[in-house]
């Protein structure tokens, strides 16, 4: 019988249909609202699918360790759970704060559980990943206003799937990033998203979502302003690189929003996340990179055509390619943009180089803070 917790955020979610964006610091002001709880009805989703799977296959037997009440034990004991495969670990204050959940999560880790569901958003996320560190894998159930992280199964439904597929041995298990959004920046106006941990989770395509799932709705200013949140903590994370920033509106955009001097269609030089240089030809960067050992190249696709090197920035030679190193090329794009651009292309005018560059067939490309995707590239 394998021992798996389970932890319920009752308050996830609730700010979201009230628009408060988020319930951090305010579940009391969407009850107000009239705002409804989400996590029950999500968690329910969940034991419902995952004891239908129990019944077709007794192998899955699994005895839960959880929460009294509303955090777990409630849910259970309506899904049908005998109490005699329920240990209830925590007992939480009423209203239940992030203080149970770290307490619970902790709990869960002592009573040697092999995985720990948990339903809510990025915030109990948090919560979980930072008090578990890596000693057990964990499983988001979605149930908050945001989900950034790459913890969360696609639905609820899904997360018995992968559940099931764990106790299973057919999942492996996978480093993931926790990420969330500031959300009284967000009612400010302020998109600020950062990386608060990193976890171990499932690792199912299908199943468990991307680090940062990206959709049509996310408008172009909100992708914008993550990239820019991205190259902010990349710049103070590596002081002394010197970032090599090519030409186009998506990098001018994001510069833009960090308050750097960029120029529009040139190359342009930052150190620290402060310009040093601007609208560089290839001598210029060749005397920049004797100065500085560590650089990164900065690109944009051109849209539809795919190019990333040889097309508007010929002052990136092979020379300069090769004194940076193709594995600190860093592909930026938009999703939208990403979308509209079916593969990307290099020709720098050497065809060796060109040849490296494509034998690794994808590059990953930037689309959003800490999120990266796969991208073909061809000849």
């Amino acid at each position: 019988m394998s021992r798996v917790g389970l932890i319920v955020n009752p308050i996830a979610g609730m700010g979201g249909r009230v628009g408060l964006k988020g319930t951090d610091h305010v579940a009391d002001q969407a009850r107000a609202a009239g705002a409804e709880p989400v996590a029950p009805g999500r968690v329910r989703l969940f034991l419902e699918a995952f004891v239908k799977m129990q019944r077709k296959d007794p192998d899955l037997d699994v005895h839960w360790i959880t929460c009294a009440g509303e955090m777990g034990a409630d849910a259970l004991d309506r899904a049908g759970v005998a109490p005699s495969d329920v240990d209830v670990i925590h007992t939480p204050a009423t209203p239940t704060t992030a203080e149970d959940t770290k307490a619970a999560a902790a709990a869960c880790v002592r009573a040697k559980a092999e995985l720990l569901l948990f339903c809510g958003g990025d915030g109990t996320a948090r919560d979980v990943a930072e008090t578990v560190a890596e000693a057990i894998p964990v499983l988001g159930v979605p149930a908050g206003v945001k989900m950034h992280s790459g913890v969360f199964a696609v639905d609820p439904r899904a997360a018995a799937e992968a559940l099931a597929a764990f106790l299973r041995g057919q999942l492996r298990v996978g480093d993931s990033e926790v990420l969330d959004l500031d959300e009284d920046a967000y009612r400010a106006g302020e998109w600020r998203v950062r990386l608060y941990a990193k976890a171990r989770t499932l690792v199912e395509p299908s199943l468990v979502q991307a680090d940062k799932m990206m959709f049509a709705e996310v408008s172009e200013e909100s992708v914008l302003l993550e990239l820019a949140e991205h190259f902010r903590d990349l710049f103070q994370e590596e002081p002394g690189t010197l970032f090599l920033l090519g030409p186009g509106s998506t990098l001018e955009s994001i510069a833009k929003r960090l308050h750097m001097d960029k120029t529009l269609l040139g190359i342009d030089a930052a150190v620290g996340g402060k310009t040093v240089a601007k609208d560089l030809d290839e001598r210029r960067i060749l005397d920049l990179l004797n100065r500085y050992p560590k650089a990164k190249l900065v690109v944009s696709p051109i849209g539809a055509q795919g190019f990333v090197l040889g097309r508007g920035n010929l002052q990136v030679s092979p020379e300069v390619v090769r004194r940076v190193g193709a594995r600190n090329l860093l592909v930026v794009a938009t999703p939208a943009k990403l979308a509209a651009t079916p593969v990307l292309r290099v020709d720098t005018g050497d065809e060796r180089l060109d040849a490296e560059i494509r034998r690794k067939e994808y590059l990953f490309v930037l689309i959003g803070y800490r999120t990266t995707k796969l991208h073909p590239i061809k000849d």
